[in-house]
This record gives C-alpha cells, structure tokens and sequence, in this order.
C-alpha cells in the first residue's frame, strides 16, 4: 500500500469516529432533555392531587368540621332561601311547611320540601350542598348529611341576618358579593335611621301578632328574632312592655290591652292573609271594645303589615320591612 493510500484510509477511519460520537451526543441530549420534561409518576399525581383538592373545602359548622363543594351548583339552604336570593344565588329547592306554607315574599318557583315530611324526598333534588339554620339539631343534621354534604350555621349566629349572610357567603364562596350586600344593607339601615328619627323622634312603637289559630294577641319583644333589628338597628323606640320583656314574645290578656302604652302599633298575623276567609273569625277581635280602648288605636296609629315577610328575620325580609316603616312614618 502507497503511502498516500495509508494517508486516504486513516483520514476515512477519523471521520468516521467523529461521526458516531457526534451521534451518541446528540442522542444523549435528546434523552436528557426527555428526562428533563417527562415527570415521574409521583410528579404527575401532584396536579391531580391540586386540582382535586382545589374542588372542595373543608369548613367548621355548629357541629364539627365539614366539606363541602368550593362551587356548590344545586343548593338546599332550608329556610335560608332569602339569603342565597340576596347572593344571586337560587337554591334548587324551597322550605314548606303544612301550616305556614312557603316564603312567599320571596317569589320563588321551585319545588318545595315539606319540612315535617320524609327527608329522603330531597334526594329527587339532587342538591350538592344543604344549609340549615338553627330548627335542626344534631339527629336531623346526621339525617340530611347522608343525603349531600351538609352545613349547620353555628348557634352563636342564629340571631344575626347580618353574620348569617355573611357566613353563607363564606360556605358558597362568594365573600365579595356578601360584602356588597351587607354594605347596601347597611347604608339602606343609616339613611331610614336618619329619616325615621327625624318623623317620629322618641314615640314609640309596639309589633303586635294576631294568633288566628287560638285568637289571641302575641306582642314582640326588643330580643325578636323577627323584629328586633328594628329596635336595635334602626333606633326605634320601643314601647314599656317590649323594652322591658326578656322573653321574645308574651301574650297580652283582654283586660290588658287599654294599658298598651305604645304610640304606634304594627300588626300582623300568624297565618294566611288579612282577607283570607279563615282569618276573619279571628279579626273580630280588632272590633272589641278592649282593642278600641288603646291609646294608639284611638289615635289612628294601627299599621296592618303581610306576615310572611314579617315573620322572618332575614336580610331580604328585613330590608322589605324597611319599605314598609319608611311607607308608615316618613311623609
């Protein structure tokens, strides 16, 4: 072999090797860069993991700790409807109950759940969270929970619209919109403050039930659930017997009702409507002599008012009864 044949073949053998480490570089990069993105199996669990828990949130009602939907979609909140209304929210299903019906006041055209009924009805609703107020104890909450995940509002709220909108807010997810609401509810309270001081100064003012089922006359005291945000937020001034009850109601006597010392009285009744024909036995009582005898009947100072809404101490309630006092007093 010439010299320069041996110069030609070791010039070939070196390219040659150049070439295949090139090779196993490249597709050594390749592999790293492949192990690189590629997570483990681990890894890959982490995201799901997030995303599963990101879907639900574990909270503390009255009796212990719960979880429930991040974004619940079909909501049961029995007798809390005026709530989630107040939140834009319409739950899936509404309270009822054989003798005081529905929340009428609040429009609703939904399915009811009789809540003297079968639990196992609300299965049919389908609802991924419920939300109960304070008439359901620890065996009924147990009952509703096997149905879908469910929130008791802590006993220590039960008394205040504004720290049940705000917690049900909190349980829905929605604090901002809470926030707006109770801020709106709260302006609507200081500008009918103002007003309602300016019209009625220091008279006072008594809430009156018309019991049509026994026909007897509830009064209301200042610790109300239903009407006890008119003293105490709206400055209304209420009358001896109610400032002075420690008990949220106490039925008057016939013989007491001349010593009713208020100037103005708000009536409603327990039931029905004011021409409902099974009320009207019952309104008789409104022309006796004994009711014709108190001081703020003889003066004209009687305003009849619709039950339902009256009857609750809800924020949409509250605000409508609002409407009503401004309707009553501010001329």
């Amino acid at each position: 072999m010439t010299a320069l044949m041996l110069v030609a073949l070791a010039v070939i053998i070196a390219l040659a090797g150049c070439g295949s480490q090139g090779e196993t570089a490249v597709n050594k990069g390749a592999s790293d860069a492949a192990a690189t993105v590629s997570p483990s199996p681990a890894a890959a669990e982490e995201p799901a993991a997030a995303e599963q828990e990101a879907e639900t949130r574990v909270l503390q009602d009255e009796f212990g700790e719960v979880t429930v939907p991040a974004h619940p979609k079909r909501v049961a909140a029995l007798y809390l409807e005026d709530y989630l209304t107040a939140l834009g929210v319409t739950p899936v299903v509404q309270w009822y109950h054989p003798l005081w019906g529905t929340q009428e006041y609040l429009k609703l055209d939904l399915p009811t759940f009789d809540i003297t009924g079968d639990i196992e009805v609300l299965l049919d609703m389908e609802p991924d969270l419920i939300i109960l107020d304070g008439w359901a104890d620890k065996a009924k909450y147990d009952l509703f929970s096997k149905i879908a995940p469910t929130y008791r509002l802590p006993e220590n709220i039960l008394f205040d619209s504004k720290a049940i909108l705000t917690t049900i807010a909190d349980v829905m997810n929605m604090k901002e919109q809470g926030e707006t609401v109770i801020n709106a509810y709260e302006q609507k309270i200081a500008d009918a403050k103002d007003k309602l001081n300016t019209a009625l100064g220091d008279e006072s003012v008594a809430v009156i039930r018309l019991n049509v089922d026994d026909s007897t006359f509830a009064l209301f005291g200042v610790n109300n659930r239903f009407i006890g945000s008119l003293y105490s937020q709206l400055g209304l001034t209420p009358n001896t017997w109610s400032k002075d009850m420690e008990e949220f109601q106490k039925i008057l006597t016939e013989e007491s009702l001349p010593d009713l010392d208020a100037d103005h009285i708000i009536i409603l009744l327990s039931n029905g409507t004011w021409d409902s024909p099974e009320n009207q036995e019952a309104l008789k009582l409104l022309d006796s002599s004994m009711w014709k005898a108190i001081p703020a009947v003889k003066a004209g100072h009687v305003h009849r008012v619709e039950r339902s809404y009256w009857q609750s101490g809800a924020i949409t309630a509250n605000s409508m009864k609002i409407d009503d006092i401004l309707k009553m007093f501010v001329k």
